[in-house]
């Protein structure tokens, strides 16, 4: 295993920064002049390399293709007044990253790689971090098996990679929310805790079908009771009832353990919230809706930061909720950009200095 890797460069001769507009971005759309390649054969990491944004050369028998033997994590780069590049949290993701890997049988990736790799990466494209509020660079290291062969096993040979995207707001308006009681997205024992591609490739019919009727994603139930509420599309949920935060606990292994989530029970505790990490079931979210103390309800992520839930229907029973009146969210939202974009102190440490 290399413990402190010599990263080489290989640097484009030519950037698409000037193509774009970085002032009006979808999300996961562009990707910067450079990404970061190392491939994983004979029981150790070889030489990573950073080099021009290009096209992989792949065969058909790709282990991963077949057997999705593939992982992923997300991280955003900011830039604070005097143009100095910072992530968010990338060591915790970095953690999560191979807690992945483990639960996939794939090789651990040493934190010099990653961290490293990462900065060097993002230093050397800085100039695609979007400078204006809501927007941010998005980093993406994935990993996924690259064994040239036919047969369920974990592969021998794996290609680690990152690659960088300006991006936008993910969500940009305030969304309508389908509670799912019939598909699942996963099941104590499997792997909802890991951030495998499969995993998202699952949730999509189910995502299809309420997007059908107006719905731009599910809240996730439990798999044997569909009574208990897990995740939200591409998000975990919060609930504020009365002067509770109450956000589905993890033990069950159902649950990706959300960086923006953590944060993000911090802050509330900050604001004085009990914050609760446990089960609950949309019963009692109908209960505390009908009784008037659900004030609001909304997602975090890392690329999803904040969002707003405007709708949430189970069965057919729809829980309005008028947006522009909330606090909490807005205040969550708020505090957490000021962190990023280094108008407030860090006292958390959570901003990582490119």
């Amino acid at each position: 295993m290399i413990a402190t890797p010599e990263i080489n460069i290989i640097r484009s001769t030519q950037t698409k920064l000037n193509e774009i507009d970085l002032t009006n971005i979808p999300f996961g759309k562009y990707f910067s002049d450079h990404m970061l390649e190392v491939d994983y054969a004979d029981g150790e990491w070889k030489q990573p390399v950073i080099k021009p944004y290009q096209h992989l050369s792949l065969a058909p028998s790709l282990a991963a293709l077949h057997y999705g033997q593939a992982i992923f994590e997300g991280i955003k780069a900011y830039k604070n007044a005097a143009g100095e590049a910072f992530m968010f949290r990338p060591l915790d993701n970095f953690k999560r990253f191979n807690v992945s890997a483990e639960r996939m049988q794939m090789p651990q990736v040493p934190e010099a790689i990653f961290m490293e790799g990462m900065r060097m990466l993002v230093e050397l494209d800085k100039a695609w971090i979007p400078e204006q509020e809501d927007h941010a660079l998005y980093i993406r290291p994935f990993m996924f098996s690259s064994d040239e062969m036919i047969g369920v096993r974990p592969s021998e040979q794996y290609k680690f990679m990152i690659l960088l995207s300006p991006t936008g707001p993910y969500y940009s308006a305030p969304m309508r929310i389908y509670v799912e009681e019939k598909y699942v997205r996963a099941v104590p024992g499997g792997v909802g805790y890991a951030k495998a591609a499969g995993n998202y490739g699952a949730a999509m019919y189910a995502t299809a079908e309420a997007k059908k009727i107006g719905y731009d994603q599910v809240l996730w139930t439990d798999a044997f009771e569909h009574k208990y509420v897990q995740e939200c599309g591409t998000m975990n949920v919060f609930f504020i009832i009365g002067n509770h935060a109450i956000t589905p606990e993890l033990d069950a292994g159902t649950i990706l353990a959300g960086v923006t989530r953590q944060s993000t029970i911090t802050l509330l505790q900050e604001m004085g919230f009990i914050v609760e990490e446990r089960p609950l079931s949309i019963d009692d979210i109908i209960s505390a809706h009908k009784a008037g103390l659900l004030y609001e309800v909304f997602g975090t992520g890392t690329a999803a930061t904040i969002s707003l839930i405007r709708e949430l229907r189970y069965k057919d029973y729809v829980m309005d909720f008028d947006v522009d009146k909330w606090q909490v969210a807005p205040a969550i939202k708020t505090r957490l950009n000021a962190i990023r974009y280094g108008q407030v102190a860090d006292p958390h440490g959570w901003m990582y200095r490119v």
